[in-house]
């Protein structure tokens, strides 16, 4: 028995390898122009339908790579899956209507990112959220 849990376990299919849900936060930098950002704007900006706010401002999104988090921050704020996600980036990018968001390689990368690039917004645990983000939106 114990062989098998273990075996499980390093399969990716025992209840060590899913992580625990973690509330997110939607952030920009500190001297971003993007300052709100709206539940809808969010979705239809990360599914890339969207590229400037109402009032003009240009936002572009900036991924986490694939894993639990972007996973999680995908399945609440659009109700998809990581299968649907990427089957529905694959559609846009053959038919060549969009292109997928930045990714950036970690949580600290998101948050210089954000600041160096005033049009870029990203998603981090709202846990990581410090003094050089701002938070638009909390996803839970």
């Amino acid at each position: 028995m114990r062989w098998l849990l273990l075996s499980l376990i390093v399969l990716g299919v025992g209840p060590a390898a899913h992580a625990a849900p973690t509330d997110l936060a939607l952030v920009s930098g500190k001297t971003s122009l993007v300052v709100e950002v709206s539940r809808e704007q969010a979705e239809r900006l990360f599914l890339g339908r969207l590229e400037a706010l109402p009032d003009g401002v240009v936002i572009n999104p900036v991924d986490l790579p694939q894993g639990p988090i972007r996973d999680q921050f995908y399945l609440r704020l659009t109700g998809k899956n990581p299968n649907q996600i990427r089957a529905y980036w694959s559609r846009l990018v053959f038919a060549g209507r969009a292109v997928p968001p930045k990714q950036a390689q970690s949580v600290a990368e998101v948050k210089s990112l954000v600041n160096k690039f005033t049009d870029l917004v990203g998603y981090i645990p709202i846990a990581e959220v410090d003094n050089t983000v701002r938070v638009l939106l909390r996803i839970e």
